[in-house]
């Protein structure tokens, strides 16, 4: 059993979520790093094998749409360890695209692995956290915050899990729970590459969102090349593990605390609008 703190993390094959559990286990945690597919294990444990805590990660099958496999997961982290002091909800999925051509069935999918997934989880673990006086940490993006042109699917359920995780901050917080979201922004991962997104054709047929579309393309990988590593974002994770009096809300870059600053100070939604429309219009250079 050991007496080292136990951490669950979700979608840990690729990315943040494979950084964070590295990272978790480098500070002393033992991690239970799951993933959907353990056949895509073998990034995760030959990181772990370079940081040397491969003896404090275990990798174990979690989908998070699926509740048998949820229950199933928490079940045997029990069975081994007797207990769970910490969550990270990290899976989630991008979806590039907008509603008139995207249609419903893309829509519901982002919200059942990106919203009702992490609610699954979270809802799943709160009698073993109650227990331990742990706590829940959801990497949610500063798409969770600030609404973003052609991702509607994406920052809809990230905008559901902020409020969801923030209707419930101070209801855990009454049994002993302590809740924190997670924004990173821009991050160098999969997360563009694992949409493999054919974005010619993706912007011929656009039709008559093809100039919006074919401009929020350029600006975002411009983006993505001045971006944080996955190390870099997920480091605010494994603070927000450890401190004593973790914040609700944590950035992972000062450019993440700049942009999603404007929202929360933004009360009639100009200051939103005015940045997000030069993404998707020649003429505007806001920044």
């Amino acid at each position: 059993m050991g007496s080292s703190k136990i951490v669950l993390i979700t979608g840990t094959s690729s990315g943040i979520g494979l950084a964070a559990a590295v990272a978790a286990a480098d500070a002393g945690w033992h991690t239970v790093a799951t993933m959907r597919d353990t056949g895509r294990g073998d990034d995760l444990r030959a990181a772990a094998e370079r940081a040397g805590v491969t003896e404090r990660l275990q990798i174990e099958e979690l989908d998070v749409t699926e509740p048998d496999s949820i229950a199933s997961c928490l079940k045997k982290v029990v069975a081994e360890h007797g207990r769970l002091d910490a969550v990270v909800n990290n899976a989630g999925a991008g979806f590039v695209g907008t509603v008139e051509q995207m249609g419903m069935d893309v829509i519901r999918k982002s919200m059942e692995v990106n919203y009702f997934g992490v609610v699954e989880v979270t809802r799943a673990a709160m009698p073993l956290l109650r227990e331990s006086g742990g706590r829940i940490i959801t990497v949610t993006s500063v798409g969770g915050v600030i609404g973003q042109p052609f991702n509607e699917a994406y920052c809809a359920a990230k905008f559901a899990v902020e409020g969801f995780m923030e209707s419930l901050a101070p209801v855990a917080a009454t049994v002993g729970v302590k809740i924190s979201v997670v924004e990173p922004g821009a991050v160098a991962s999969e997360f563009i590459a694992g949409q493999q997104l054919d974005i010619p054709a993706m912007i011929a047929a656009a039709g008559p969102y093809a100039p919006a579309l074919k401009h929020y393309v350029e600006r975002t990988v411009g983006a993505f090349r001045n971006a944080q590593t996955s190390e870099e974002a997920a480091a605010p994770i494994i603070a927000t593990l450890t401190a004593e009096e973790p914040a609700f809300r944590v950035q992972t870059s000062s450019w993440a605390r700049g942009f999603t600053g404007v929202k929360l100070a933004d009360l009639d939604g100009s200051a939103v609008q005015m940045v997000t429309a030069g993404w998707v219009e020649e003429h505007q250079h806001h920044h």
